[in-house]
């Protein structure tokens, strides 16, 4: 048996509610998820050149990470050689003290105490290099951190290190001769002279990659801020307008129904008169 052919007006009615529909679903779907494209489907051309944007941002924000770690080993290793230098100001106040002492045995005996104690603050020096590293790297172990700017890896920074952790440098060495004489001490001032120099130059290149570092992180984070700023201009809804269109096409759909209804019972009244 046929079925009854449903009228213009039904049909037109129907069409209707199907469009208010799928765009209800729609609406829906950019409040529920804030993005008003989600798929290449709404808009192939922001959906792509949005994920490139963000893959990029994602692939700064790893070297922003790691450029926070490379900032905590050159601080690491900038605070023990502030303490390093302190040190030697110590060791060089025990080389004044020496200095002073007369050379006869008494005084001789004295002046090796100081040079005991001396060599004392130095090894301390040495200790505090060797504890100086920060997530795997100690600068003042002789070990380099490169830093990587960009996303293709081919813009860095290398901060070399030095090694304080041995007597063997001319930083942290004992003393092997006694402070015996003045010619001791003067040397021994002399020596202690050119490790502060040394040691503040240091500390001087670890502060200017430091500066280097620190601008370079800041400008990679407002970067990633940018690109997720202009992905966020291709794909995000404007929630209000959303809204809006959420009310209108509820509304709309409601007076179709109601439409679609009324066309249903004319047709029914038609038939009656059969």
């Amino acid at each position: 048996m046929a079925q009854p052919a449903l009228s213009a007006a039904i049909l037109s009615y129907l069409n209707s509610l199907q469009s208010t529909s799928s765009l209800l679903g729609r609406t829906q779907e950019r409040l529920a998820t804030g993005l008003k494209v989600n798929s290449a489907l709404d808009n192939a051309n922001a959906f792509f050149a949005a994920k490139g944007l963000s893959g990029r941002a994602d692939d700064l924000n790893f070297r922003v990470e790691k450029l926070g770690q490379d900032i905590q080993t050159i601080k690491a290793a900038s605070t023990a050689i502030e303490a390093i230098e302190g040190l030697l100001q110590n060791v060089k106040a025990k080389i004044t003290e020496a200095a002073a002492l007369a050379t006869d045995a008494p005084g001789l005996a004295a002046r090796i105490v100081k040079q005991t104690e001396a060599n004392a603050i130095l090894a301390e020096a040495r200790e505090i290099a060797e504890d100086a590293g920060y997530g795997g790297v100690n600068l003042l172990n002789n070990e380099a951190l490169t830093s990587v700017f960009n996303e293709a890896g081919d813009n860095t920074l290398t901060t070399t290190g030095v090694d304080y952790t041995t007597a063997a440098t001319a930083i942290t060495a004992d003393f092997a001769t006694g402070f015996a004489s003045q010619a001791n001490t003067d040397a021994a001032t002399n020596s202690v002279n050119t490790a502060l120099a040394a040691v503040r130059s240091q500390a001087s290149t670890f502060s200017t990659n430091l500066n280097v570092i620190e601008a370079r992180e800041t400008f990679t984070n407002n970067l990633v801020n940018t690109l997720e700023e202009g992905a966020g201009k291709l794909t995000l809804a404007d929630t209000n307008e959303e809204g809006a269109n959420l009310l209108a096409l509820q509304t709309r759909q409601q007076l179709g129904v109601t439409a679609l209804s009324l066309s249903a019972q004319a047709d029914q009244s038609v038939l009656r008169l059969f």
